[in-house]
């Protein structure tokens, strides 16, 4: 055999080898869903973090590669529908609106009945995970579902006052139709003859455009991204705090069919996932709020004061919360106090304290 057969020889040999992993590799499919469009935030960096993540973790030993199929903006599930839609297997991996489900996922309004502590997506999205990892209670209620729970997240560095009319204080929401989603509605109960109005995210703009609403609560980058400052281009800054929204669940047939190792990988991804959001959503707060003035928004700052009184004013929904679960034999007022102890430790206090009801009882 001559040098050049010899090393053609060889180079087939080496080939061969090298190509022994990719028989080995095992392909999985995963349908990932949610009811929201491709451009809204969570959406978007689950494409371009997570996945990629997952895969690059996989990739280290070669046993495993997904093959994601994505699905968003209403094709499967809407907004709303993404909790239903992972519980019948209409999706694998999903990104359930958490606030949407209160009756289903009691636990997760941890953060939305403690407003006014932490404008601060990290901190909130940290202690909120670790209170699901602490107790069982929020694995459980997803568990109910039929699904596991992976992470929660939050995209929102603080919700705001979005306002068709020009508004100096909270008294000049005395009276008026406000837009909100879930548990934030109730933060109207202490404003005098405001009404809250049910909706989504993807509704607010023609509830506002409308005139079925005067504001609206979200926060600047969401308005960013959905050209809230054409219907609303007034903002009050009143650092409502931010809220734990999204939660990445599975499918619990579909998980437990999952080998080990992808079980692996996508639990730590989401909570690389968790931290990467929440850390996108702090960074752009200033830059959101920079584009809604340049596409022709006006930001009003409240006052201390008057965020000191507007706090004081709504009812002890912290309490209710903690009793209701208490009452149900889960330990709300423990995870309430164990939730404010996490922040209050990130160095967030509030201009209320929510435990004081709880621990009064």
């Amino acid at each position: 055999m001559t040098v050049w057969t010899k090393g053609l020889a060889l180079g087939a040999a080496l080939t061969t080898l090298t190509a022994i992993p990719s028989f080995a590799t095992e392909t999985i499919r995963a349908t990932v869903i949610d009811g929201y469009p491709a451009r809204a935030l969570w959406v978007k960096e689950f494409t371009e973090f997570f996945i990629p993540e997952v895969d690059k973790k996989l990739a280290e030993t070669g046993n495993y590669a997904m093959d994601w199929q994505e699905s968003y903006g209403g094709s499967i599930v809407k907004p709303r529908g993404v909790l239903e839609g992972i519980q019948l297997g209409l999706g694998d991996i999903g990104i359930v609106t958490t606030i949407f489900h209160s009756s289903k996922l009691p636990s997760q309004a941890i953060s939305a009945v403690t407003p006014f502590v932490a404008a601060d997506a990290r901190a909130v999205a940290q202690a909120v995970d670790e209170i699901a990892k602490e107790f069982p209670t929020m694995q459980n209620e997803f568990e109910a579902q039929d699904q596991v729970y992976l992470a929660t997240g939050v995209v929102l560095d603080t919700y705001q006052v979005f306002s068709t009319e020009e508004v100096s204080s909270i008294a000049d929401l005395e009276g008026d139709k406000v837009a909100g989603a879930g548990m934030n509605l109730r933060y109207l109960e202490g404003i005098n003859n405001a009404a809250g109005v049910r909706g989504g995210l993807t509704d607010f703009y023609n509830m506002l455009q409308t005139g079925l609403v005067d504001h609206a609560m979200l926060w600047p980058e969401a308005a960013a991204t959905f050209k809230i400052a054409e219907v609303a281009p007034y903002m009050l800054k009143a650092d409502l705090g931010a809220v734990n929204s999204k939660t990445i669940t599975v499918n619990k047939a579909y998980w437990d069919g999952l080998p080990e190792e992808v079980q692996n990988a996508l639990t730590e991804v989401s909570v690389s996932y968790r931290d990467h959001v929440a850390g996108i959503a702090m960074d752009r707060a200033q830059a959101s709020r920079d584009a809604y003035v340049a596409s022709g928004g006006t930001i009003i700052e409240v006052s201390e004061e008057d965020r000191a009184k507007w706090a004081a004013a709504i009812p002890d929904i912290a309490s209710e919360w903690a009793k209701t679960l208490d009452d149900k034999g889960e330990p709300g007022s423990e995870m309430l106090a164990a939730y404010l102890g996490k922040l209050e430790a990130a160095g967030y206090t509030g201009v209320r304290d929510w435990s004081a009801g709880a621990m009064a009882k």
